[in-house]
């Protein structure tokens, strides 16, 4: 009998499985002793509850496993369920998505536009209703005004006056108001308005422009009268201002800082008011104070009651420098006649003239303004009238009494005040006469040397003092 070759695999199985942890460990001597061999029926795979594939092991179907593959089975239909609805579901929303998107950008233009639509301000705009501005409806049936109507009554009458110290009104003086008075041309306006070797040129309210010349000009009274070369200006009605009450509404009509034709509404504050001009020279004038407003450039222009009618000339000289809401018009009585004259003659008959400018010494501000022009302080117990012009017609040339000097007595009476001094002289002379007076030199010591002359009052042709 022939011995088996170690090498040899002549009966054992074609394929054999043998589990590594089932593998003895060799011993290093050589043994013959059989080991017995697992056939594949022998070796199957043990899965734990979790795993549902076995690993490192080929699927090897058997009778005892059909629940653990009918359980592999179900979770494998159930995943699958899952997966297809999951996608299904992803697959909607990527589509809605989508549609939204192209929705969007197609309707993105309109989107804007109507955006913009709704951003748009809606105005509501409308006539008057047909006739509204007509000047019947401004009036009742006793011919009183509302404001407009009063407004629309004057306002062709008032005219603006530019004054210029040259022929070719290259240099300009001021400007104020006038109100016309007369369809030839005649207007009346405020006497320091104008200049009296001055150039004068008048604008109308439809811009029509005259070149004017003075007819008379008085400036003790502020009232003066030019007239230009025209045939159908509108004269404004004059009403008679003993008949304006307190309280009843007034406008002023004129030309404040250049603003032409500027209508301003008030009422009457005060009737009867004696008035002297801000630099307290000229006289007292009657006249209506207002709380319509009146500025520079209003002077030489109207106040006006609910009937149209010029009740008063508003002068901004009148207006007080520390207080608001006040404003003054010279009633239109105590101007009319003066108007008059200086139409009929050209100056007012009968009046002096010295032919100086002065200043007193009433107020601490006036004090001031000579110790400007001298340079130097007075006395503070001086008192007296600082002659700070002498005309070349008046008589004082003929005399001692020299720019810089004062008046302090006219025939033994002292004067301190500009009101003193004129109605000194007034009361007890008149043209042609010849005045005595004190006066006074003070030099930078505040020495003061008294002198008397005798000066001659001429007649006051000019408006001046």
């Amino acid at each position: 009998m022939q011995d088996k070759d170690e090498n040899t695999t002549e009966g054992l199985p074609e394929k054999q499985y043998i589990p590594q942890h089932e593998k003895p460990a060799q011993d290093t001597a050589e043994t013959n002793v059989d080991i017995p061999v697992a056939s594949a029926e022998d070796v199957k795979p043990v899965y734990d509850d979790f795993m549902y594939e076995p690993i490192g092991f080929e699927e090897l179907p058997d009778s005892d496993d059909a629940e653990l593959i009918e359980r592999k089975t179900n979770r494998t239909k159930g995943e699958s369920a899952a997966i297809i609805l999951f996608s299904l579901m992803l697959g909607v929303c990527i589509a809605a998505a989508l549609f939204g998107i192209i929705r969007d950008i197609k309707n993105s233009t309109k989107a804007i536009v109507k955006s913009t639509e709704k951003e748009k301000i809606v105005l509501y705009r409308n006539s008057k209703p047909e006739g509204a501005n007509d000047l019947s409806n401004f009036v009742d049936e006793n011919g009183k005004y509302t404001i407009e109507g009063a407004a629309a009554a004057v306002i062709d009458s008032i005219v603006e006056i530019y004054t210029y110290s040259d022929a070719s009104h290259n240099t300009f003086v001021g400007s104020g108001s006038g109100i016309v008075i007369s369809k030839d041309g005649y207007i009346v306006t405020n006497a320091h308005v104008l200049q009296a070797d001055g150039y004068h040129t008048v604008i109308t309210n439809d811009d029509k422009k005259y070149d004017a010349k003075i007819i008379g000009r008085d400036s003790k009274t502020d009232i003066a009268v030019i007239k230009v070369t025209a045939e159908d200006l509108k004269p404004a009605e004059l009403g008679n201002s003993d008949e304006t009450i307190v309280g009843e509404t007034v406008i002023a009509v004129g030309n404040p800082a250049g603003l032409s034709f500027t209508v301003t509404d008030g009422i009457v504050s005060h009737i009867g008011r004696k008035i002297r001009g801000k630099n307290n020279t000229g006289f007292e004038m009657e006249c209506i104070q207002t709380n319509a407003e009146i500025s520079p450039g209003n002077s030489g222009g109207a106040l006006v009651n609910m009937y149209g009618q010029v009740i008063g000339i508003t002068s901004s000289k009148l207006i007080s420098d520390t207080l608001e809401g006040l404003g003054f018009a010279i009633s239109i009585n105590e101007a009319l006649p003066i108007i008059e004259e200086l139409i009929d003659k050209g100056y007012i008959e009968g009046r002096f003239r010295i032919g100086i400018s002065l200043v007193d010494t009433s107020t601490e501000s006036k004090r001031a303004a000579i110790k400007q022009e001298l340079g130097y302080d007075i006395p503070k117990d001086f008192k007296g009238i600082y002659v700070s012009k002498i005309s070349e017609d008046s008589d004082l040339n003929n005399t001692s009494m020299k720019v810089g000097d004062f008046f302090t007595e006219i025939n033994g009476k002292t004067v301190t005040t500009y009101t003193e001094f004129y109605d000194t002289i007034s009361s007890q002379y008149t043209v042609g006469d010849k005045v005595p007076a004190t006066c006074a030199h003070i030099d930078k010591n505040g020495d003061i040397n008294y002198y008397h002359i005798e000066f001659g009052l001429i007649e006051d042709k000019s408006g001046d003092y």
